[in-house]
């Protein structure tokens, strides 16, 4: 079982996990390319590591939860990376949506150093990290995944453990991630359709909650797009981009056709292109409404 932790990644989702990794009893030590992200938990006992390197060293396990591949590479390769710092046999565990090719990047360079690499991405916005309600998936060597077993419970309430290849849990994220985008634009369509029509948003909602919808999920998305609750986004709509983009990436890198990604991708880049990637990713039914001569 792991004990000492690094955490780097101290944003919207990575303080409340690292918040709650630190509430279990684990001894943690925190990174954030913003050191003010990290005033609180050191004040509360963490430690403060200067640079990522410095997080992991010492570390049973090193945990990330950054914005994207960039960031991800920025932390962990290079002479102040996780990569220079981390002890042989110990364990990165990766939280942040990733892209395939990503993925087997770091499992290659852990496993040509004598680390291991889990990928464990979650589920949920950051009210749910704060609560510890949070889904996640891992994959990745089996001992390393049961080692983190206690640390990813102490921060979600289920975990799907997968295989031993860290990208099933990237490739699982990925497509979890393209239903729930692909429910929001057909979503804003079916909204903006009955709009037309003269239905009010909210009435349709009701109907839509009692007949169709089965997951709280869609009926808080629902009741977004009918309040055009938008700001403060709970999830953007760049990171939206981010996640379109990423699903195309992995229908490459595994020889499948996603067509419906392809309009995903460009209802997003449109919004983004319009200046509103700081909203939430729900704001997409704003373009449709525009798009269906709607104020």
């Amino acid at each position: 079982m792991v004990k000492r932790l690094g955490f780097i990644g101290l944003g919207t989702m990575g303080f409340p996990i690292a918040t709650n990794l630190h509430a279990a009893g684990f001894s943690l030590a925190v990174y954030n390319r913003t050191p003010d992200r990290a005033k609180t938990l050191v004040e509360q006992g963490a430690g403060k590591a200067a640079s990522a390197r410095a997080c992991a060293e010492g570390a049973d396990a090193a945990f990330t939860m950054v914005a994207d591949d960039e960031a991800l590479e920025a932390v962990t390769f290079g002479p102040e990376g996780i990569l220079s710092g981390l002890p042989k046999g110990a364990i990165h565990v990766n939280m942040t949506t990733t892209s395939v090719a990503m993925t087997r990047r770091l499992r290659d360079a852990h496993a040509a150093q004598g680390t291991r690499f889990v990928a464990a991405p979650v589920f949920g916005r950051p009210d749910r990290a704060a609560n510890r309600t949070l889904f996640l998936c891992a994959a990745g060597p089996a001992d390393a995944v049961e080692a983190c077993r206690p640390a990813l419970a102490a921060v979600s309430q289920r975990q799907f453990i997968l295989g031993p290849d860290p990208v099933e849990a990237a490739v699982v994220k990925i497509a979890v991630n393209f239903q729930l985008a692909s429910a929001l634009v057909t979503m804003s369509e079916g909204f903006a359709l009955a709009a037309k029509a003269g239905v009010k948003p909210q009435q349709l909602l009701e109907i839509l909650d009692i007949v169709q919808f089965q997951t709280p999920t869609y009926k808080n998305y629902g009741q977004r797009i009918c309040d055009e609750a938008f700001d403060p986004a709970g999830f953007k709509l760049s990171l939206g981009l981010k996640d379109a983009r990423l699903v195309l990436g992995a229908g490459d890198a595994l020889t499948v056709p996603l067509a419906a990604a392809s309009i995903l991708r460009d209802r997003f880049l449109g919004g983004v292109a319009r200046g509103l990637g700081d909203l939430d990713w729900s704001v997409v039914s704003r373009l449709v409404r525009a798009d269906a001569g709607l104020a």
